[in-house]
């Protein structure tokens, strides 16, 4: 499964809620991904390909390579 390398951030299960009438009747599991990019990032002095999240790359938790 995919992982955010910052912030660990993955795939969590949620529910998907069918409602008839005011009424919920049925219950489905369905996955809530996060919102991941694949970026070339400084790690240790050398430039790799990681995925992180959105919020993680908007916060300046990694250095982009060029």
């Amino acid at each position: 499964m995919a992982k955010c390398i910052c912030c660990g951030k993955e795939t969590t299960w949620g529910n998907d809620l069918s409602i008839t009438r005011s009424h919920i009747s049925k219950r489905n599991s369905r996955p809530v991904k996060p919102n991941l990019r694949t970026v070339k990032a400084v790690i240790n002095g050398e430039a790799k390909r990681v995925k992180i999240c959105a919020k993680c790359l908007r916060s300046g938790k990694i250095t982009r390579a060029n």
